[in-house]
């Protein structure tokens, strides 16, 4: 990157809403970090924290880490705190680079270094780089969910990002020119995608609002106004950016999305070509890739593509042999984008990063991911399935296991198992329990307990509470027979808070019809109900049609709950609900529940 503000020190690096970094700015600011972080000792492999918002900032954090020779730990700020400590702690994390927005509380746990005040005046003469020449230091560490009720830590090096910024420049015919984005969140791995492709090639880096990256018609005129040339969006918002209407001259050439399994493919006559991709944080972020052509939504699933340059994927039954061609099998990667492995977590390592005996070089290592796949007869990968209980909610890897062991800690769940019902695109959690005590706490009581540890898309939906958990024939937990229990039922520990007016009738009527479930409360969350941004979209939708009003994305989210979202329409609607007669209101909620 140093090369590109040397040669174009003008050009803009990347922009938030707030401000506009040329490439000879960030350079500077970076190389200024690393003259800080060098000040307090930070040497070559030492693990330093980075806890900054979406922001320009967070190139210039992750930058100047990386010229001090160190590997930055990426910190979500929207993390819970004891989640992100336990991180630090994991890590042995001395320093941390942070923001405004870093909690207060980390800031104590570590030498704390705002990288807003990073010192430019003494980087004239750039940072000493303590990083190898072999690529084999490691880059990054980012955590993930863990099995065993902690996340756990994957070490990225040089060399896996090197694999993953030349594919992706060379695929993708990446120039100056170009205009990337930044809509990941800093916690999940795409942001390493979004962010090193385009600062080493001399493109530009746009970050939209918070209030516009879920909405898929604002962030689709937010693109076409910046003149978005290349964006990566998670699945579902990708689905739903691929069903608003596009100008035939939108700037973008290439929509790009993964995290989930793709269920649709694009329309015809979209202005530009959606790329379905595949990978785990293990590897680098992406391991295979695809152009999904316009077909009929029904067909077989969109493929996952074949392998990026560098990499080579397998297919192998239990025995790590590999499968015949059409069969399916185990998805192994191999290739210099294995990452080094789980920090501190030998007995892991030696069960998913394994020699490689597929076609590497001595030494070199093949990861296994768990998921299975088998060989099109096109030659691209058909993604179908998990070989164990781990699960992807909107693009967010999630071990169920993790969710249980810190339900087991608080002190009414004597055992708890945790579940995902409902297709990929409204997939939700749903936590069985058994008491530990006669009196039982409600499920806003657990799910505060779930979020003082956990990131919001790991709190279960709902709670139900049971004498015991079948188990089969040989002891294990019996999912078959859990998941047949309805979450909503009369098992389900939750007395909903009826509706007081009729606006909340209305609203109530709606979330029940749309989730497809029943007795919805005015204190109960849209989103922890098992709604998504494209189900919000089609709430919105039908509020509109009821009320006569226009509501945002944003303010769904900020008005998630029956209650909330009510008040949102009052205060938004042009005639008053109250002036409906009860004879009209009813008529409207016949017409919502199917009630003649």
């Amino acid at each position: 990157m140093s090369a590109v503000a040397a040669r174009s020190p003008g050009a803009v690096a990347v922009c938030d809403s707030k401000r506009l970094l040329s490439y000879g700015e960030l350079n500077g600011r970076a190389d200024g970090l690393a003259r800080t972080l060098h000040s307090l000792d930070v040497e070559s492999g030492a693990f330093v924290g980075l806890c900054v918002e979406r922001s320009a900032e967070l190139a210039v954090g992750a930058l100047g880490i990386l010229k001090a020779g160190g590997a930055y730990v990426a910190l979500d700020p929207t993390y819970p705190q004891e989640r992100l400590r336990f991180m630090m702690r994991d890590a042995g994390v001395q320093v941390l680079v942070g923001s405004s927005g870093t909690p207060i509380a980390l800031r104590s746990d570590a030498a704390f270094v705002d990288v807003a005040l990073a010192d430019t005046a003494s980087a004239v003469a750039g940072p000493r780089n303590a990083a190898s020449g072999d690529g084999v230091d490691v880059a990054y560490l980012i955590y993930t969910s863990g099995s065993t009720g902690v996340p756990k830590g994957v070490m990225v090096e040089h060399k896996s990002v090197l694999n993953l910024i030349r594919w992706h420049q060379h695929r993708f015919a990446v120039s100056s020119a170009d205009r990337g984005t930044q809509i990941a969140s800093p916690g999940f791995d795409a942001t390493v995608w979004e962010m090193w492709p385009y600062l080493t090639g001399g493109a530009s880096i746009h970050i939209p609002p918070d209030e516009i990256r879920a909405d898929a018609a604002a962030l689709r005129d937010w693109l076409i106004a910046h003149e978005i040339t290349i964006s990566f969006a998670p699945t579902a918002l990708a689905e739903e950016i691929m069903a608003v209407q596009w100008p035939s001259d939108a700037p973008l050439r290439w929509l790009l999305t993964g995290g989930d399994v793709l269920l649709r493919s694009p329309p015809p006559g979209l202005p530009f070509e959606l790329v379905n991709n595949y990978g785990v944080t293990e590897a680098a972020v992406v391991a295979t890739s695809g152009v999904i052509r316009p077909g009929t939504d029904g067909g077989p699933t969109p493929s996952i593509g074949r392998p990026i340059t560098g990499v080579r994927v397998s297919l192998v039954d239990n025995d790590l042999q590999p499968v015949e061609q059409g069969g399916q099998g185990e998805i192994v990667i191999g290739g210099p984008s294995v990452a080094r492995g789980y920090l501190n977590r030998p007995d892991l390592n030696d069960e998913r990063f394994l020699p490689d005996h597929l076609g590497g070089a001595a030494g070199d290592l093949v990861y296994r991911t768990g998921d299975l796949a088998r060989w099109r007869s096109d030659g691209e990968l058909e993604f179908l399935g998990r070989l164990d209980d781990q699960v992807t909610i909107r693009g967010v890897r999630i071990e169920p296991g993790e969710i249980a062991a810190v339900l087991n800690t608080h002190p009414a769940v004597r055992s708890s198992l945790v579940l995902a019902t409902g297709a990929a695109c409204s997939r939700r959690l749903v936590a069985y329990l058994v008491p530990a005590l006669a009196d039982l706490p409600n499920s806003e009581l657990l799910r505060t307990h779930l979020s003082r540890y956990l990131p919001k898309d790991m709190v279960p939906t709902s709670f139900v509470w049971r004498e015991e958990l079948p188990v089969t024939a040989n002891g294990k937990f019996d999912r078959a027979a859990l998941s047949r229990i309805s979450p909503f039922g009369e098992t389900a520990h939750h007395q909903p808070l009826s509706p007081r007016n009729d606006t909340e009738r209305l609203v109530a009527a709606l979330i029940s019809e749309l989730l497809e479930i029943e007795a919805v409360g005015i204190d109960e969350d849209f989103f922890l109900l098992g709604g998504h941004s494209l189900l919000g979209a089609q709430l919105l939708a039908r509020l509109s049609e009821l009320f006569g009003v226009e509501l945002s994305l944003r303010a769904l989210f900020d008005n998630a709950t029956v209650a909330g979202l009510a008040e949102e329409v009052e205060r938004a609607v042009v005639a008053d609900i109250s002036l409906l007669s009860d004879a009209e209101a009813e008529q409207l909620l016949s017409e919502l529940v199917g009630d003649s």
